[in-house]
């Protein structure tokens, strides 16, 4: 996985050369949105470190966390519910250290030595069916226009009080038009 600060950096320079990777991340995240998974505790900090890496059926991310503020398993259930899979690995970060006096530099060498802290690796494969689902989820819903003139009419005969009504009230009185109108007369006549 990624061990090193200049891995993640390798990876995020890849993605930022392939339109394709950035799409795919796109919808690797809007996934994540439509399933509330920044509800649960940490979701929302993790930093991308490997992907996405495209199989037949499945794209794969993995991403990290301070190993403090790992995140929640309620997310990663959510997750599988809809036939995802999240795998979660403790793992060291190196990073170089912050130079400050000579014995910062690695022996022999102007590079600063390398720092290490525990992190959480968490790698989540979707199925690209998950992924075009949402997709067109969210596209149907752009695409759809609202007449304003329906909207006007459906207002004026009264429908969004309809809504708010139980059966027995909506079945118990009847409609102020049809209150109004008068009977027609005997015998059929015009």
């Amino acid at each position: 996985m990624a061990n090193s600060l200049k891995d993640v950096i390798e990876n995020t320079k890849a993605i930022y050369m392939t339109d394709s990777s950035l799409n795919t991340l796109l919808d690797f995240e809007r996934i994540i949105d439509e399933l509330d998974i920044y509800t649960f505790d940490h979701w929302k900090a993790g930093e991308l470190v490997a992907g996405p890496k495209y199989e037949k059926y499945f794209v794969t991310c993995t991403f990290m966390w301070p190993y403090k503020h790992k995140p929640d398993t309620r997310g990663a259930r959510r997750l599988a519910d809809y036939g995802c899979v999240v795998k979660y690995k403790k793992d060291v970060l190196e990073y170089p250290v912050k130079v400050k006096k000579p014995s910062d530099f690695a022996a022999g060498t102007k590079m600063p030595k390398m720092g290490k802290i525990p992190v959480w690796l968490v790698t989540v494969t979707v199925p690209k069916k998950l992924m075009q689902d949402i997709n067109q989820g969210s596209l149907e819903l752009e695409s759809e226009t609202i007449d304003a003139e329906d909207l006007d009419q459906s207002l004026d005969q009264g429908l969004d009080q309809d809504m708010y009504k139980t059966n027995d009230q909506a079945g118990a009185a009847p409609a102020p038009e049809a209150a109004a109108q008068p009977a027609p007369a005997p015998g059929g006549g015009i």
